[in-house]
Formats: structure tokens, C-alpha cells, sequence
């Protein structure tokens, strides 16, 4: 395969953490990249994290997206805006239709597709939404911030899978945790009861009407027997689906909420299409992220035709 003009040697989709570090990889491996991304990532609604390396203060989100966009732009890379809206494969290439902000349909070819394109959350009935999460009202991920709530008074929605599993992880963190009932009817069996019993986990039997917030930002959770509790922090476990259709499409393999399932280097079924970070099964950390694009980048620039200077 020879490399030929007007052919990207990689076509990125998904601007977040992921993404940008792969552009960030390939760029320095001289390779011509295009990253498109709509604008959506979820790093974007972390207020702060405490989580991620080299940070002991912490970092905004917005901002440390800023800082890898700055970083790419120092080796020739930017962002383009815009959404893929199809993806196919035709005579040994890629080709995507790219939709600009403004409407117009541009088509992408590329030798290999990396796709970073995370997952789209299922909706909680939180008023004020972006207040609270900025606020740390409301917060998504007990794994990246459930030692910053240390000894608060910690709400926890109910799970379709493993229902209890989130309540039990947070009682690591605080002896005052209560765990609420999303659908109409209790998922927790007798021996999941038994378990938050044992963990002194209280269990909100009714089952959850809406979420609203205090004049100084605490979640009050109101439930269907007119009852309202006011904690510090709620968790919605607000459940997932990955945005994997491009590469389902394609032939890809999907399993639960529509993740990607991948090889060591990141690679999907379809030769040539990459995938990393939420979109992919596994734990969803902006370090996983980052690490994978660190493999992705390296095996896809290995296996393309050397770029002789």
C-alpha cells in the first residue's frame, strides 16, 4: 500500500481526552491525521478532577481539554467541528461524511479510522442538570471521585445490573449512604436487601419522583410517597450506551450498552478501525483513555507505509 495524496493516513472521531492524545501521538509520528469532533465530551462537565496524574490540585475538565487541544496545535494538528454521519469502506479506504456546524456535507477519506466517540448517558430527572454537576452536587463517577466525598451524606440510584453494587462501593467512603429505587418496581433481590443490610446501607423503598436542588446546592430527592431527603451529594447511576454505531456498521462487535469490543491494540473486527476509550468495553477513566490511544497511535503508525522524510 502506497500512501497518496488527499488521503488522511488517520481519520480520528471524538474530540475528549482519548481522541486528542491519539492526535497528539500520530502528529509527533509525523502522520497526517484529521480529528473530528462535535463537541460533546463528558471531560467538559468534570468540574474538577482529582483523579487524573501530574495534577495535585486537580483539574477542570474544559481546561484540560483546552491544554491537550494547545498541545496538539504545537505539532501542526486542530480540531475540525463537525459530526461523522456515515462511515463506509470503499475500494480499500474510508470514507466519511463529515457535517459541519453550519450544515455542509464534506466527504473524508482515510487508510484507517480510530474511533473515540465515548457514550451518551440515559437522563435522571435532575432540575438545574449542569448546575449540579458543576456544583458537585450531582457527580458521575464514584471510581474517579468517591474519596472527595469522604464522611458526606451520599445518595446512590439504583443500577438495571448489580443494583446495589454502587450503594456497597460508597460505604467505603461514608457510613451515611442511602440507596434509591430508579424503576417502578424494587430490582433489589432478598439477598442484595441482605447485603445493604449488613452494610448498613438505608434503602429507599419508594421509588424516586425527581431530583431538586437547595438554595446552596444540595441535592433533595424526592420520592413517590411524598417524601424528600436532602443529602450532600447524589450519584444518578444514570446508565449508558456507547456510541458505536459507525463501527457496528461496519461489522464490528458490540456487547453490552453498544461498547466495542477490542484487542490488545485497541483494534475492532474490521481492519483498519480502531477504537478507545468509553466507546470500548472496560473501566471508563480518562487515564484508560489515554493509555489506550497511546497503544492505538503506535500500532496504527506501525502498521502503515513508513512517511520517509
Amino acid at each position: 500500500m502506497d500512501l497518496t495524496p488527499n488521503v488522511f493516513d488517520t481519520l480520528i472521531i471524538g474530540g475528549g481526552p482519548g481522541g486528542l492524545t491519539a492526535a497528539i501521538y500520530l502528529r509527533r509520528f509525523t502522520r497526517n491525521v484529521a480529528l473530528v469532533d462535535k463537541g460533546n465530551s463528558r471531560l467538559a462537565w468534570i468540574p474538577v478532577s482529582h483523579n487524573y496524574p501530574g495534577f495535585p490540585d486537580g483539574i477542570n475538565g474544559k481546561l484540560l481539554l483546552d491544554q491537550l487541544r494547545c498541545q496538539l496545535g504545537k505539532y501542526g494538528g486542530h480540531v475540525i467541528p463537525g459530526e461523522i454521519s456515515n462511515l463506509r469502506i470503499d475500494d480499500g479506504l474510508f470514507i466519511a461524511d463529515c457535517t459541519s456546524p453550519e450544515g455542509d456535507v464534506t466527504e473524508m477519506r482515510a487508510y484507517t479510522v480510530l474511533l473515540a466517540t465515548g457514550v451518551a448517558d440515559v437522563g435522571m430527572p435532575v432540575e438545574r442538570w449542569d448546575e449540579a454537576v458543576a456544583s458537585g452536587a450531582v457527580r458521575l463517577c464514584p471510581v474517579c471521585d468517591g474519596y472527595d466525598v469522604i464522611d458526606k451524606r451520599i445518595a446512590v440510584a439504583t443500577a438495571e445490573v448489580n443494583p446495589v453494587g454502587h450503594a456497597l462501593f460508597m460505604r467505603s467512603f461514608s457510613r451515611d449512604v442511602l440507596l434509591f429505587e430508579r424503576a417502578d418496581e424494587s430490582v433489589v433481590d432478598a439477598d442484595q436487601h441482605a447485603q445493604l443490610q449488613a452494610a448498613n446501607v438505608q434503602h429507599i423503598a419508594s421509588p424516586l419522583a425527581g431530583v431538586t436542588l437547595t438554595d446552596d446546592l444540595k441535592p433533595v430527592l424526592h420520592t413517590r410517597d411524598g417524601q424528600s431527603y436532602e443529602c450532600d451529594v447524589f450519584y444518578p447511576m444514570l446508565g449508558e450506551n456507547a456510541r458505536s454505531a459507525l463501527a457496528a456498521n461496519l461489522g464490528a462487535e458490540t456487547v453490552e450498552c453498544d461498547t466495542l469490543t477490542v484487542d490488545d491494540h485497541c483494534r475492532t473486527a474490521v481492519p483498519g478501525l480502531y477504537a478507545i476509550g468509553d466507546v470500548t468495553r472496560g473501566l471508563n477513566q480518562i487515564t484508560v483513555a489515554t493509555g489506550q490511544a497511546a497503544i492505538a497511535a503506535t500500532t496504527i503508525h506501525n502498521m502503515l507505509p513508513w512517511a520517509l522524510r
